[in-house]
């Protein structure tokens, strides 16, 4: 059976990579998620710089993708894996999965982003999971904006707001995290209290991103929810991507404190790979500015370089919460399962 998973995936990657480079040159594999995207232009530098071909594995979600890094051990799929966020830092560092390297880059990257001391896994972008609402649908029905989570359960946003399903997807679990940092699990009101109010308030639970968004979201189709579980670059995005084109984000994201919670995505080298020294030579160049200045448009996230420009329209229309709601990748780590199997009996029984 392994040696059948094995081929399948060395037949992705022969789909999958970036055609650059000469036949001859030697090929470097980023294992990543599905959302992982790349200007061709940008890779085609790195290429040619490093006399390199580079192949993209994607393999599902962050969650899935580690999963697949775990269960191949000590015989990687891939070189360098992209894309593992706060969530999944502490169960990435316990599968002892990376060898440490400290990129000459690191010192220009704000301290804040580096949550593990060994650098295992460097810090590559961020982006803030927040509530999203529809401008004309508040404008029009003179509706205040709430601000704070706790507004959320008040009658006046009964039957308003979609949120995704944390076991199945990313900003569903930033989001169940956010509630369990803000409520806590101890006192007279706790997390699961919070999703119990929000229950009796009309909440609506979809399974991934796209179908809260695309399939119920009032901004995006013919949905009927003017509030929605998404991310603080939501707004710049529904700009580049309107048909007809307009000059004026028909969203918003809410990022008053505590309401928005910050995933950070890392970047590491997997153990048994055959290229570490172009492997560091990759991870450096994720780390620089051409790379860093290529994320907003592409994968619309934050390069955590602060010598990486934004993007006129990021730097309109994208708010970058000052006070996110946070809790430690251990604390996530050990909690995780379990919130999200409290949060299944609670909200979908």
């Amino acid at each position: 059976m392994r040696k059948l998973l094995v081929g399948l995936l060395l037949l992705l990657l022969s789909l999958a990579g970036c055609n650059a480079g000469e036949p001859d040159a030697k090929t470097i594999t980023i294992m990543t998620h599905d959302s992982f995207d790349v200007s061709e232009d940008v890779i085609a530098a790195f290429e040619e710089a490093a006399d390199a071909r580079v192949v993209v594995l994607p393999a599902g979600d962050a969650g899935a993708a580690l999963n697949q890094a775990i269960l191949a051990g000590d015989d990687p799929l891939a070189d360098v894996f992209y894309g593992i966020d706060n969530s999944f830092l502490g169960r990435a560092l316990d599968a002892g999965l990376f060898i440490p390297y400290e990129s000459p880059l690191l010192a220009a990257i704000p301290d804040e982003f580096k949550l593990d001391s060994t650098n295992q896994l460097l810090p590559v972008d961020y982006g803030d999971v927040c509530l999203n609402y529809d401008r004309d649908y508040f404008a029009d029905n003179s509706l205040p904006l709430p601000k704070s989570l706790a507004d959320l359960t008040d009658p006046a946003y009964e039957r308003l707001l979609v949120v995704e399903n944390p076991a199945t997807s990313s900003p569903g679990l930033a989001f169940l995290v956010a509630t369990v940092a803000n409520f806590g699990e101890s006192g007279s009101y706790t997390y699961l209290d919070y999703w119990e109010s929000l229950r009796n308030n009309g909440l609506l639970v979809t399974n991934d991103w796209n179908e809260a968004y695309y399939g119920n979201f009032s901004v995006a189709g013919d949905g009927l929810r003017p509030l929605v579980v998404s991310y603080a670059t939501s707004p710049p995005a529904e700009v580049i991507f309107a048909d007809p084109p307009t000059e004026t984000a028909p969203s918003g994201a809410l990022t008053a404190p505590g309401m928005c919670f910050r995933q950070v995505e890392f970047v590491g080298i997997l153990k048994g790979t055959k290229n570490e020294p172009l492997a560091r030579k990759l991870i450096d160049f994720l780390l620089d500015q051409q790379f860093q200045e290529d994320l907003p448009l592409r994968m619309f996230v934050f390069p955590v370089n602060p010598n990486a420009a934004l993007p006129a329209v990021f730097e309109q229309w994208a708010t970058v919460p000052a006070d996110p709601a946070t809790l430690s990748p251990a604390i996530i780590d050990a909690n995780r399962d379990r919130w999200i199997q409290e949060w299944t009996e609670t909200v979908l029984r």
